[in-house]
């Protein structure tokens, strides 16, 4: 979800893949991405008492950073650095509007379903997908593939990028 308040956008997770009974909140500032006036908040839980903790929700734009990737969150309540990777990936796919009538959307959450792989839906045009083994990902691929060879939908990954907090 995202929302605008006195010119900044703050993107949500309403629905993170690892839901726990405790969670933590982090801010991203999405600037060193190329979004400026952006924030991403992402899920965490507590690995440490020491400001160390596990992302459990997989990032929509932060780059650099996946499910299960362990960080050191700042006093100012924001993600500085990245203490260990998780291994896992993130696939993003934007579709475009208007929809074409081949719309793959529909596809894509059935081959994501079929692979096992969690998934988050930021509204119903952007989805980003933890990928723990790409071996899993041509039914993914091939369900969206039409629509990205007709530019109607577009995907990158999101450790394309390292990690900045600044």
């Amino acid at each position: 979800m995202q929302v605008a308040i006195d010119g900044i956008t703050y993107v949500s997770h309403e629905d993170p893949a690892w839901r726990g009974e405790t969670h933590y909140m982090a801010m991203v500032d999405l600037t060193p991405f190329d979004l400026p006036g952006m924030l991403e908040q992402l899920w965490l839980r507590e690995v440490n008492g020491e400001g160390v903790y596990e992302i459990c929700c997989i990032p929509f734009y932060a780059y650099g950073v996946a499910l299960g990737d362990v960080i050191e969150k700042g006093g100012s309540g924001s993600v500085d650095r990245v203490i260990e990777k998780s291994g896992r990936r993130v696939l993003r796919v934007l579709f475009s509007e208007p929809r074409p009538a081949d719309d793959s959307r529909l596809a894509l959450r059935r081959a994501v379903d079929s692979a096992g792989l969690l998934s988050e839906w930021n509204g119903d045009r952007h989805v980003a997908i933890d990928v723990p083994d790409e071996s899993a990902m041509q039914p993914v691929y091939d369900s969206v593939r039409n629509e990205i060879e007709r530019m109607t939908a577009f995907w990158e990954w999101g450790d394309s990028r390292v990690y900045s907090s600044k």
